[in-house]
Parts: C-alpha cells; structure tokens; sequence
C-alpha cells in the first residue's frame, strides 16, 4: 500500500472476510453464523465457552470476541466476575455514533462541476468540505441532536476501480457521512432515516448536478440500523471514538490494551483494541 492512502478490496470490504473465512476453514475451522452468544461461561475466572441464545452451549480454551468493549464486557459477562474499577473505565468509555452511511446504484457516473467529465478523480476518495465553517455547522446541528443539513461526506465509486461490482455501464457510490447523531432529537424511524437520505442526496447535488437523475436506488443506514444490524453499540463504526484519551495504550482502557482480559483464556480483538480504528 501507499502511505496515507485508501487500499480498496476487489469484491468489496466484504471479501476481506471471506478471504480469512476461506483460510480458516482450509485450516479446519468451522464458522457458524445466525448464531448469537447470550453469555460467556465462566468458571473460577476462566472462561469455558459460551452460551447461545438458542441454549447451545459449546467449550472452547480460548475465547476470542471481536465486539466492542461494551458488549464484550458488560453484555457477555456478569460483572461481578470483572475488578469494578475495570467495569467502570469500560461504562466511561465513550463511543458515541455519528455518522451514517448512503449507498447509490447509479446510472452512470456523477459530474462534478468543480472537474467535469471522467477522469483520475473519480478513482479516489471525494470529500464534501468546502470549508471549515461549512464542518463546524454541519457538527453544531448534531451538537443540537439533529443530523447535519449541510454534511460532510467521503465519497468512493468502488465501481469505478472494480468494475466486477455493478452491471456494465452501471455504478454504485457509497457515501460517509457527517454528522449523525445516534441520539437524534425524536428518535430514528423510517421518516427521519429517509430525511436524512434526502439530505445527503441534495448536498450531492449542488456539487454534481446531474446526481439525482442517474439515481437507480438507494440504501440509507443511519447510527441506529448500525447498532440493529452490525451489533455496533450506539452505532459506532470504530467500536469507540477515536479520541486521544481512547487510542493506543489506552484503548479499551489502560492496563488492558494488549488484548488480554482480567478473565483467564478471553481475549479481545478489533477496532475497540489497540491501536484503534480500522476493520472488524
């Protein structure tokens, strides 16, 4: 890769999981999925296996979750097994969501009026930020609990690269966006999740035009379907916010950021880890 660079998967972000599935289980493992863990069995402050909620049980030597710190310590285990200044750190740590994501199937590609026509812009990350003003109110409306009106957004064409990804001619556009609070004034439901959604695409246009009518269809996942979705608690991408006091040695939390536990034989793994940032 290059430095400061965004590495873009062919098949998208998802292969990158399958590509590790498919070496696992060339090396024997076996993944089960639709499978959701209620507790982490723990005897004599070592964990044993886990319990699903389907009450299958299943022993293992070493545990392994790659859920963020608050489900990992605070849902999976009593915390009377954990030392309490532990569970407080993990009950301060702050992971806040923010953002949310739009995902476009296009009919062709956008046109920027800022660089008309294709060309080696479309083939990198696009950044909607045309000031700092323009950043602080987009963070003020979310600082008020409502979703920005004028937001920031990372934009990629995957397509563009990976041609594999859309249907000739077609493109797909996923766009990041700022700023989403998970605890939106009212609540997220449908009406607000397409508010939103209408919002992005209206920023969009003032910067390509033509954006709206190349539109075939579109996703809309806000900091709640996150949460509903991915199990990101508070529908935090990073599983944490990546804040100075939460990073490196720090995260999850101090003593703690070698992926060990104060349970024997439970590890952690993932964005929630150190250094932080990155896939889970």
């Amino acid at each position: 890769g290059a430095f400061r660079a965004w590495g873009f998967q062919k098949g998208g972000t998802g292969e990158i999981s399958m590509a590790i599935a498919r070496s696992a289980k060339h090396f024997g493992a076996e993944i089960i999925t639709e499978a959701p863990v209620k507790k982490v069995i723990i005897k004599n402050g070592e964990a044993t296996g886990v319990a699903l909620e389907n009450g299958d049980e299943y022993q293992a030597d070493i545990l392994i979750s790659g859920l963020d710190p608050k489900l990992t310590f605070l849902k999976l285990i009593d915390k009377e097994e954990l030392p309490s200044d532990f569970v407080q750190s993990i009950k301060n740590f702050r992971i806040r969501g923010s953002s949310g994501k739009v995902n476009l199937a296009l009919d062709g590609l956008p046109n920027f009026t800022s660089l008309p026509g294709d060309g080696p812009h479309l083939r990198g990350a696009i950044s909607i930020s045309p000031s700092y003003n323009y950043l602080e109110r987009a963070y003020d409306d979310a600082k008020y609990g409502n979703f920005s009106q004028e937001p920031y957004i990372d934009i990629i064409l995957p397509s563009v690269l990976d041609p594999t990804m859309a249907p000739p001619g077609k493109h797909v556009m996923s766009c990041f966006v700022q700023y989403a609070p998970y605890d939106i004034k009212g609540g997220w439901d449908d009406a607000r999740r397409d508010a939103f959604g209408d919002t992005v695409i209206n920023t969009l246009a003032r910067f390509a035009p033509n954006i709206k009518d190349i539109i075939l269809n579109r996703q809309v996942i806000t900091p709640h379907d996150l949460e509903k979705t991915f199990g990101l608690t508070e529908g935090n991408i990073f599983q944490g916010e990546l804040s100075l006091q939460q990073l490196f040695s720090f995260r999850p939390t101090v003593k703690w950021a070698d992926y060990t536990t104060p349970i024997r034989n439970y590890y952690q793994c993932g964005s929630g880890t150190h250094p932080g940032g990155g896939i889970t």
